[in-house]
């Protein structure tokens, strides 16, 4: 399925691609799927970093925060895939196979509970509040899914069922013994997924731009609130889902589905009973202008105490000269009388 010809007949019958899934260097392959992947780390990095004062976190905080989280997403995210495909890598002989990332299995929602743990870590030697780092991670996190999505496009996976919808996806591959070509039409799902997650980052990177954050880990509720529904919605689409044993329960459709009602629930439960901990700072670009206004009202002040001092010395010159002014009149008085005398 990597090599099939890819179309869309809404832009037309003839639109097709034929992509490769790697560029060779040098004879190394290097897949485009983990090209994606690092562009993904590196938007959300380059967004974080642009936006650390607003989010509370000084720029090493944000560089430290990615260097832990890509291993630590990895390892979660190879591990969750792992779990659920127990008899291709567990069980004798098959221990390294896990190894093998450059065959691909990496699980979503593995990828954020190793994020998860990483956060925790840094933020329990650094000493800072761990919803304030969840929450740049949501911004980061609907960013980096919605660009790596398109890895899956290029590898021609994590599509849907058969559909005759207008946006519908084509694979057309050789069929049977004579190769006459097939085309199957399929949800596009990676595009659900990927326009789900621009969706919800407009969403919240303008909601933090227009209300105040009242408490850590606000942000980073709204991230799991937002992509739990659509992932709930759109791995009920897909046709490689991983099943939890033999129940028929897809998991990562499961843990969609809690991950919103608690992230809800939390969200409702605290607005009634405060219990999550409150934003107790402004942002640095804030306190930046307070510090300025403070430094003009001094400027302000100390000009109106030089023309208070100035006032005070046009007083005493016209002291001076009003004494010295009496005294000449005086003394004329004198004269005049001794001459009178």
């Amino acid at each position: 399925m990597d090599s099939a010809a890819i179309s869309f007949p809404i832009f037309g019958e003839g639109f097709t691609l034929d992509l490769p899934t790697y560029l060779s260097v040098f004879g190394l392959n290097i897949y485009i799927y983990g090209l994606l992947i690092t562009a993904g780390f590196v938007l959300a990095a380059v967004y974080l970093y642009k936006r650390h004062d607003a989010l509370g976190l000084s720029g090493d905080n944000v560089l430290d925060l990615v260097i832990m989280a890509v291993p630590f997403g990895i390892i979660g995210a190879r591990i969750y895939y792992a779990v659920f495909n127990a008899s291709y890598y567990f069980g004798a002989g098959n221990w390294l196979n896990i190894f093998k990332l450059r065959e691909g299995g990496l699980a979503v929602y593995g990828g954020v509970i190793g994020g998860a743990i990483a956060f925790f870590i840094y933020g329990r030697i650094k000493k800072i509040k761990y919803g304030k780092l969840v929450d740049a991670a949501g911004f980061g996190l609907f960013l980096g899914q919605a660009l790596g999505r398109w890895g899956n496009f290029i590898n021609r996976e994590a599509f849907g069922t058969e559909t005759d919808l207008p946006w519908r996806m084509g694979f057309t591959t050789p069929s049977g013994a004579d190769g006459v070509l097939q085309t199957v039409y399929v949800h596009p799902t990676f595009i659900y997924e990927s326009l789900w997650n621009i969706a919800g980052f407009v969403i919240l990177h303008i909601l933090s731009k227009k209300l105040p954050r009242k408490y850590y880990g606000q942000y980073f509720l709204f991230y799991v609130a937002w992509y739990g529904l659509g992932r709930f919605m759109i791995e009920g689409l897909r046709t490689d889902s991983l099943y939890i044993a033999s129940t028929g329960i897809r998991a990562s459709q499961l843990l969609a589905a809690m991950s919103f009602f608690a992230a809800v629930a939390i969200m409702i439960i605290n607005h009634k009973h405060p219990f999550l901990a409150p934003v107790d700072e402004l942002p640095a670009e804030a306190a930046g202008d307070e510090d300025a206004e403070g430094e003009v009202s001094d400027e302000d002040t100390g000009e109106e105490k030089d023309e208070g001092t100035e006032q005070v010395k046009a007083q005493d010159e016209n002291s001076d000269e009003a004494s010295d002014t009496s005294a000449d009149e005086g003394a004329v008085d004198v004269t005049e009388s001794d001459d009178a005398t």
